[in-house]
């Protein structure tokens, strides 16, 4: 594997720590600023809003540029927006600055993926794209604690300020590790309209559809697995860090895993991850009954879950083709809204009395609608393929009657 997809793992590494940060410090920010933690939490929602604007957006605003040069760009308005949050005076500019920090956030995984996969032969694709999930993984295991750590002993502005330091590396490494590239040629159908065209096909938005549902799932339980660990399996609240990092090493394990197994079986890896995200969360109140069973439980989650990230994006960019980088870039922002409607969904079962495991059997649920739109893509494809053949049947048909019947006439 080239060296330039480490530099696109460092940048993925920032990104992932400033995502997740933010929901360990919102206890300090709210005291600092002196406001409540629910309207602190808008923080959290504003960097969400800013992903799924920003995603689409920049990869349209962008597509006639070099893929280098786009990335370089994209880590410069992360570090500005990160910048600016280590130095907001009150929470109307922090809120701004969240959202600031978000808008890069999907652009560059989406081009980033698109240029991953061009680094290396076809064989590899889904691996490169994991690897550079790696950095968005590790961050969970290494960079979220600490960054947390920092904010909580220096001071919240600290933690944003060592994040702004690692996009300030991963531009570094963009610029020495990436090779130059030409901006995209476009035909005469191509263009911006010609990738916005692009992404309104029916398979395009069922791959969308797959990663809203799966990773929906995911978010329905993970939202709320701080009271599961306190409540049901009877963790301390310091505990809590440790676990969350059991779930980083299982992403990280399952991102691995699904890019290898992605390069033999797309779709198969693909079936195979969201079936296993079903029982896994399925299983979750009983497995959340005793101490280890709750930590196997969470390595698990992480473990199912992000062996269906690699095939999602792969996927998605192969069904729009002709814009790679815009579909890659609004399947992050598919992501995102899944991150919002995984939350509210389990936030909604358990609002209803259902217990504290509840969140989880709805994830389940959602895995279940994620399994059913995997399906009803693959036979859309399977109909498209069989139409496909007959039509260049029907023609090599057609062009040989003719011939034939004036032999005929002949003879």
């Amino acid at each position: 594997m080239p060296m330039a997809l480490l530099a696109l793992a460092v940048g993925a590494f920032g990104i992932g720590t400033t995502e997740f940060v933010m929901m360990g410090l919102l206890p300090d920010v709210a005291d600092d600023l002196r406001v409540s933690i629910p309207v602190a939490g808008h923080l959290v929602s504003a960097y969400a809003l800013g992903v799924v604007i920003g995603a689409p957006l920049l990869a349209a605003v962008t597509a006639r540029m070099s893929r280098r040069t786009v990335l370089v760009a994209l880590m410069a308005l992360f570090v500005f927006g990160n910048a600016l949050s280590a130095f907001a005076p009150d929470e109307r500019w922090l809120l701004a600055a969240r959202f600031l920090s978000g808008l890069p956030h999907g652009a560059f995984f989406g081009v980033g993926a698109v240029v991953a996969t061009s680094l290396v032969a076809p064989e590899r694709k889904a691996r490169s794209v994991s690897l550079m999930f790696l950095g968005l993984t590790v961050a969970n295991v290494a960079g979220v604690p600490v960054a947390t750590l920092v904010g909580q002993h220096f001071g919240w502005r600290a933690a944003f300020l060592g994040v702004s330091v690692i996009g300030l590396v991963a531009i570094a490494s963009l610029g020495l590790l990436l090779p130059r590239d030409e901006a995209p040629r476009h035909t005469s159908g191509g263009g911006l309209r010609g990738e916005l065209a692009a992404l309104c096909s029916l398979p395009v938005w069922l791959a969308l559809g797959t990663t809203v549902a799966g990773f929906g799932a995911l978010f329905a339980a993970y939202s709320y697995i701080a009271p599961m660990l306190t409540s049901a399996a009877g963790y301390a609240d310091a505990s809590v860090t440790m676990l969350l990092a059991l779930f980083g090493v299982g992403a990280t394990v399952g991102n691995l895993v699904g890019g290898r197994l992605a390069d033999h079986s797309l779709r198969g890896t693909l079936f195979g991850g969201l079936v296993s995200l079903v029982a896994v969360l399925a299983l979750f109140p009983v497995l959340m009954g005793t101490a280890w069973t709750a930590a196997l439980a969470v390595t698990l989650l992480g473990t199912a879950a992000f062996v269906t990230g690699s095939p999602l994006q792969l996927m998605v960019m192969e069904k729009a083709a002709t814009a790679p980088s815009l579909a890659s870039s609004a399947n992050q922002a598919a992501f995102n809204l899944a991150n919002a409607g995984g939350a509210w969904i389990g936030g909604l079962a358990l609002g209803a009395g259902l217990g504290v495991t509840s969140p989880a059997v709805a994830g389940a649920g959602l895995a279940v609608l994620g399994v059913g739109v995997a399906v009803v893509a693959y036979v859309v494809d399977v109909r498209r393929g069989v139409a496909a053949r007959r039509g260049v049947l029907g023609r090599v048909v057609a062009s040989h009657v003719p011939r034939e019947a004036g032999a005929v006439r002949r003879g």
